[in-house]
């Protein structure tokens, strides 16, 4: 399956506090894989893997762009992954 890695950033420290992993899994057919992050009170930034169906991954991808974070593809994997 598709493998996109993605950097989300917040803008405001009140976006810190919002469950984005947890509606990424549980809205879309995609499964998260957290690679990095540093967060804190005030915000900060979190990369993952997002893997499932291309389609699924680029609705989850759009929704995270309406969501006023700064959102931005790191990395690309067609396949199964192994070439990562």
């Amino acid at each position: 399956m598709p493998i996109v890695r993605v950097r989300i950033a917040t803008r405001t420290a009140d976006q810190a506090d919002q469950p984005i992993l947890y509606r990424l899994g549980k809205d879309f057919h995609v499964v998260t894989n957290l690679r990095k992050a540093s967060l804190s009170e005030e915000g900060g930034y979190v990369e993952v893997d997002l893997e499932g169906p291309i389609e699924e991954v680029h609705r989850a991808i759009a929704w995270l762009h309406t969501t006023g974070l700064d959102v931005s593809a790191l990395d690309r994997s067609v396949g199964d992954g192994s070439n990562l």
